[in-house]
C-alpha cells in the first residue's frame, strides 16, 4: 500500500491555480491587478481614507513560458499601510486575513488572493512580489521582496531593507509574471478600471497601460463608504457539516451561548421553541466541545424546524444612487442614464441589496445590432469571466425588453448601444468558484434582480419613446417642408392660378397637413413635462408616498406580464418591494 502523504494548503493552490483565477496567462495579469486593487480599496475604506491609486501594467520582456511576455503590475495606494512583521502573513500565506469568516461586505475575505498571485509570479519568473509598506507610526518605509513557502504555507521575506519615501503612508507592490495584456473586451485591464471607477465614485485613480501615457480619473464624491460592521450567519443558511465545524470555535461554550452568540436572531425566545421542536434541555448547558455528533444533529434538526426572524439588513452598504448617477459621466459623454437602487432584502436568509444603472454613450460606436455592454459587480468588484452562468445574467435574459422599446433575441441579452451595471452586494454572497468570476444563481436572487431591472426597464421605455415621438415629428415636419411646395406649384401651374391664389393655396395646405404635427407636438410636450416631474421628484431626498405606489403597481402589472410571456422555470414570480429611482435625460451638454 503505498503511503499517505499530507500536504500544505499553499501547495494545494499552487497546483490549482486556475481554481483561484490563474487559468491563463491572460487572465493571471487581470487577476494580479484585481487582487492588488481589492486589497488597497479595502485598506483605505478601513481606515476611512480617500483612496488614490497609481496602476501601471507594462511588457517588459519575453515571458518564459511559451507565448507569454514578462508583464510588470505595480498597485500603489495610500492606505494605512501594512505593518513590517504582517508583510509575510498578507502577501506569503494562504487563508491569512483579517477578515477571513466574517460577514462583511468587503472585496477580500479569504486571504487567498493575492497570495495566489505572488505564487503565480514566484512560478513563472522564480521571484514572487516586490513590496514597500509605510505606516505613520514608521519614519522610514520598508521594502522586501516577499516569497511563497510552498511546504509550509508560510512567506519568506527577502532582500529586507529601510528605504525613504516621500508618502506619509501607504503600499507599493511589483510584480513580475509571465502573462498576456488584454486591454478590452469582457476580460479587458480596461474594462476593468472603468468598471472599478463606475462603483466606486470616491476613488482617484492614475493609471498607464502598455505605452500608453499616464490617465487620471479624479474622484466625484468625498464621502468614504463606511463599511459595516461584521454579521452573523443566519442559522438557516447552514448545512449540518458546517454547523458542527463551526461550533469548533467556541471551544468548551454551552450549546445556548453557542447559539445565542454564534448566530443572528437567536434570542432567549427562540431557545424555548427550539425545545418544543425537539431539542433536549439537557444540551443546552453542556459544552459543545462535549457533544456528539448526534447531540448536534438533533439540535441542527430543532434549529431548521424553529420560524426564525430573517436576518437584519443593515450590514449591506450601497453605492448610493447619486454617486452612481454622478460617476457615471466620468465614462464619457452620456445622453441617458437611469439608476435603480433597492432597498435592502433578504434572498435566501441572507440580506442583499440590488443596484442598477442603465446608460447610453454618446462617444460609443456601438450598433444597434450587437448586445447591450454588461458590467456586473459583487460587492463593488467587476466579474469579468462566465458571464453565461452569473445570477446577473440570468436575471437580464429573464426580463422582456422588447416591452420597453429594446430588441431581444430569445434567451439572450437585449441589443442596442446601452451599457448595463448591475452590482451586487451582501456580507453572503455565495460564488460558484474560489476565484469568484460569477454569482451562483437561486430563484429569490433571481427575482430581485429582476425587480431592479424592471424599474430601470421602464425609464428607459420612456425615454425611448419621447425619442420616437421626436423623430416621428421631425419626419412630418420634414415631408410638408419638402413636398408642400412642389404640390402647390404644380396645381398652380395646371389651373394658371395667380400668385395670391397660390399663396392661400400654400397655407392651407401647411394648416391641413400640419394638424398630425400639432398632434405630434403636444404629444412631445406631454412627454417632456412627465419627464420633468419626474425629475423634480427624484431630486427631492425622498419620494412621495403615491408616486412609490404607482412605481409599484406599474411594476407588479410589468412582473404578471412578463411571467406569462417568459418560458417555464425561467424565474418564480415575486413580491415587489418599494425603491427610488434617479433617471436623467441630458441635453448634449457636456458636464
Amino acid at each position: 500500500m503505498s503511503k499517505i502523504t499530507k500536504s500544505s494548503t499553499a501547495e494545494y493552490f499552487a497546483k490549482n491555480l486556475q481554481q483561484v483565477g490563474f487559468s491563463s496567462p491572460l487572465k493571471a495579469v487581470l487577476t494580479t491587478l484585481k487582487e492588488a486593487v481589492d486589497n488597497s480599496l479595502d485598506a483605505c475604506e478601513s481606515a476611512a481614507i480617500l483612496p488614490d491609486l497609481l496602476i501601471e501594467v507594462t511588457k517588459v520582456g519575453t515571458g518564459s513560458t511559451k507565448n507569454t511576455d514578462l508583464i510588470r503590475i505595480v498597485v500603489e495606494d495610500n492606505g494605512p499601510g501594512i505593518e513590517a512583521d504582517d508583510l509575510a502573513k498578507v502577501y506569503g500565506e494562504y487563508l491569512a486575513s483579517s477578515k477571513f469568516g466574517r460577514g462583511q461586505c468587503s472585496r477580500g475575505q479569504q486571504g487567498i488572493g493575492i497570495s495566489a498571485a505572488t505564487t503565480w509570479a514566484q512560478m513563472t519568473n522564480a521571484r514572487g512580489v516586490n513590496v514597500t509598506s509605510k505606516t505613520k507610526k514608521m519614519r522610514k518605509a520598508m521594502s522586501a521582496q516577499v516569497d511563497v513557502d510552498i511546504k509550509s504555507n508560510t512567506g519568506i521575506l527577502k532582500n529586507k531593507e529601510t528605504i525613504d519615501w516621500d508618502r506619509e503612508h501607504g503600499t507599493r507592490v511589483e510584480f513580475l509574471l509571465d502573462g498576456r495584456i488584454q486591454l478590452n473586451g469582457d476580460g479587458g485591464i480596461l474594462t476593468y478600471i472603468e468598471g472599478t471607477v463606475l462603483v466606486n465614485p470616491h476613488l482617484t485613480v492614475t493609471y498607464k497601460l502598455m505605452e500608453n501615457d499616464f490617465v487620471t480619473v479624479n474622484r466625484v464624491t468625498t464621502e468614504v463608504p463606511e463599511v459595516p460592521e461584521a454579521t452573523l450567519p443566519h442559522p438557516h443558511t447552514f448545512k449540518l457539516g458546517e454547523f458542527i465545524t463551526h461550533s469548533t470555535l467556541f471551544g468548551k461554550t454551552t450549546l445556548s451561548k453557542f447559539l445565542k452568540t454564534g448566530f443572528s436572531r437567536i434570542s432567549d425566545q427562540s431557545i424555548k421553541d427550539f425545545t418544543k421542536n425537539g431539542l433536549p434541555k439537557n444540551l443546552l448547558e453542556r459544552p459543545v466541545s462535549s457533544l456528539s455528533d448526534e447531540d448536534f444533529k438533533k439540535a441542527f434538526m430543532a434549529v431548521q424546524a424553529t420560524t426564525l426572524m430573517a436576518p437584519s439588513t443593515k450590514s449591506v452598504l450601497t453605492v448610493g444612487e447619486e454617486s452612481l448617477a454622478k460617476s457615471i459621466y466620468r465614462l464619457g459623454e452620456v445622453d441617458f442614464f437611469a439608476v435603480v437602487t433597492r432597498k435592502p432584502t433578504i434572498c435566501d436568509f441572507k440580506p442583499v441589496v440590488v443596484e442598477v444603472a442603465l446608460a447610453r454613450f454618446k462617444d460609443r460606436n456601438q450598433q444597434g445590432d450587437t448586445p447591450v455592454q454588461l458590467l456586473r459587480f459583487a460587492n463593488r468588484v467587476p466579474l469579468q469571466f462566465d458571464k453565461s452562468g452569473c445570477a446577473i445574467t440570468w436575471a437580464i435574459e429573464s426580463v422582456n425588453w422588447k416591452s420597453y422599446g429594446l430588441q431581444q433575441p430569445k434567451d439572450s441579452l437585449p441589443l442596442g448601444p446601452y451599457i448595463f451595471a448591475v452590482s451586487i452586494v451582501s456580507p453572503f454572497i455565495k460564488f460558484k468558484n474560489a476565484s469568484k468570476e460569477t454569482i451562483d444563481a437561486s430563484e429569490e436572487l433571481v427575482a430581485e434582480i429582476r425587480l431592479a431591472l424592471i424599474q430601470a426597464g421602464q425609464k428607459l421605455s420612456r425615454h425611448i419613446k419621447k425619442e420616437v415621438k421626436e423623430a416621428d415629428l421631425e419626419r412630418k415636419l420634414a415631408h410638408i417642408e419638402q413636398f408642400g411646395p412642389i404640390l402647390v406649384e404644380g396645381l398652380a401651374r395646371l389651373v394658371n392660378a395667380n400668385e395670391a391664389r397660390k399663396n392661400r393655396a400654400t397655407e392651407g395646405l401647411k394648416k391641413l397637413l400640419g394638424r398630425d404635427s400639432e398632434d405630434a407636438i403636444a404629444d412631445l410636450e406631454a412627454a417632456e413635462s412627465k419627464l420633468l416631474e419626474q425629475k423634480k421628484r427624484d431630486k427631492k431626498k425622498g419620494i412621495e408616498h403615491d408616486d412609490i405606489e404607482e412605481d409599484v403597481i406599474r411594476a407588479s402589472d410589468l412582473v404578471d406580464e412578463e411571467e406569462s410571456e417568459a418560458p417555464q422555470g425561467t424565474t418564480k414570480k415575486a413580491t415587489t418591494k418599494k425603491a427610488t429611482t434617479t433617471t436623467k435625460k441630458t441635453t448634449g451638454k457636456k458636464r
